[in-house]
């Protein structure tokens, strides 16, 4: 079962993915952070972030690709405004970055002073993401540890006050929310209360679980969205005929064989039709896990639909951009970061080719928990970014994951499998070495900075 991508998609020279040149670089500017959020990676079991600052030479190294930018934003694990040198850094970018490309970076905003505000618009700063998860101050100090929603509005005013004093300043200043069960409820509001401290977007995300008990917070479904058209399609004709799809028993056989008449006629009936429902997904290449499928928590997805409605309806009015996570894995998937031809810089140098793969950390998809490995392609310091961009092991990946031809690693009745579960991965069961079958930013579910 694959799910094949139009050949045109890997063969197009035009696609930045292909180009000879890197279109975005995300660097990590430092790993330093002031603050110790429970969602964050640093915090996460397997973690091996260790606090650093890029050196100057690091930097220096990325600087021949410049030229090239169509954004580069300065940041990755930590807080970018505890680096020394961040100012001169976004100076140096701007004056050799194309005008229309943009410089960036996302920040817990505790640092924002009149100063710091100042000091990015004249560097040239275009956006900054401050994050701001709700507007109660219990939630906001909870989910933001060691921070108070007070911060925020401080952070609002000198971004401001600093816009104003410089009126050809093209400073976006924006949020980024990450859902959870917990808080996503006060989007809306939160929508308005950035909007009326002029921010000029919003990005929201979901949370990505670090720990077990992070997967009670998820506020978004496992099961793609095609999967879940077929299931509810059967689930209705079911009804139609007095069946009830929740009874099915997928060990049914094996008690018919022990205790004969041991399962009842709607029992037999319902799970007559999950076979032919599971049929229908097989002739349609689509990855169904019917027992994922009856544990979906409809009414919690349905009120998540109405508050993103609700949050888009509040932007429209107050004319805020919002950028809007899927409720359910899209089918269609698509790496961010490859297809628009991005490279992830470590603090240390190291290049790796996305948000996924950039740190080692363990975290849980779909209930069962993950070990990510980085995957590295080379570092700057020993060999130029150019050389490493157009080597042959990192073109190969990107063909790869542009054609995104890997299971639904988080769909799939079987998973996790020994493939997936391996330490150090060598392959999935479509014998791709990129593991990158159960990535959620490809299905839509997690967002950062970058458009």
């Amino acid at each position: 079962m694959k799910c094949n991508r139009p050949a045109e998609a890997l063969a197009s020279v035009e696609s930045p993915a292909l180009r000879e040149y890197p279109s975005k670089l995300f660097v990590e500017s430092t790993t330093f952070c002031n603050l110790r959020c429970p969602m964050c990676v640093k915090q996460a079991a397997d973690s091996k972030v260790v606090d650093a600052d890029m050196a100057q030479e690091t930097f220096a190294a990325l600087e021949p690709v410049f030229p090239h930018l169509e954004s580069l934003v300065l940041n990755g694990i930590g807080e970018p405004l505890m680096h020394p040198h961040i100012l001169e850094w976004i100076r140096r970018a701007r004056q050799a970055m194309p005008d229309h490309a943009w410089i960036g970076f996302q920040s817990n905003g505790l640092l924002l002073d009149r100063n710091w505000a100042r000091g990015l618009v004249d560097a040239g700063l275009d956006r900054i993401c401050l994050s701001v998860d709700g507007v109660k101050p219990e939630t906001f100090s909870k989910v933001r540890e060691g921070e108070d929603i007070s911060d925020m509005d401080r952070a609002f005013r000198m971004l401001n006050e600093a816009r104003q004093r410089q009126p050809g300043s093209r400073l976006k200043v924006g949020t980024e929310f990450v859902t959870m069960r917990e808080n996503f409820r006060q989007l809306p509001d939160t929508v308005r209360w950035v909007a009326q401290r002029g921010a000029d977007f919003i990005l929201i995300s979901h949370a990505l679980p670090y720990d077990a008990s992070g997967i009670e917070q998820t506020a978004y479904d496992n099961s793609i969205d095609v999967a879940v058209e077929i299931y509810e399609k059967w689930k209705r004709q079911m009804l139609e005929e007095g069946l009830d799809i929740k009874v099915y028993d997928y060990m049914a056989w094996e008690k018919e064989r022990v205790i004969p008449g041991a399962v009842t006629d709607q029992v037999r009936k319902v799970n007559k039709l999950v076979g032919r429902m599971r049929n229908e997904a097989r002739k349609r290449d689509i990855f169904m896990d019917v027992m994922q499928l009856l544990r979906r928590d409809d009414a919690m997805i349905a009120e998540v639909e109405d508050i993103f409605g609700e949050a888009q309806r509040v932007a429209d009015e107050m004319g805020v951009e919002i950028k809007l996570p899927a409720v359910t894995p899209r089918y269609e998937r698509e790496c961010p970061f490859v297809t628009k031809g991005s490279a992830f810089i470590s603090w240390d140098g190291d290049v790796h080719p996305c948000y996924y793969l950039w740190h080692h950390y363990r975290c849980y998809i779909n209930d069962w928990d993950r070990l990510v490995k980085p995957k590295v392609f080379g570092n700057v310091n020993r060999k130029p970014l150019l050389d490493i961009w157009r080597s042959e092991e990192f073109r190969t990946f990107r063909e790869n994951v542009v054609a995104f031809d890997y299971p639904y690693c988080s769909n799939c009745g079987v998973a996790p499998c020994d493939l997936v579960q391996e330490e150090d991965f060598e392959q999935d069961c479509f014998t791709n070495p990129e593991p990158c079958g159960a990535c959620q930013w490809a299905m839509g579910l997690l967002q950062c900075l970058q458009d």
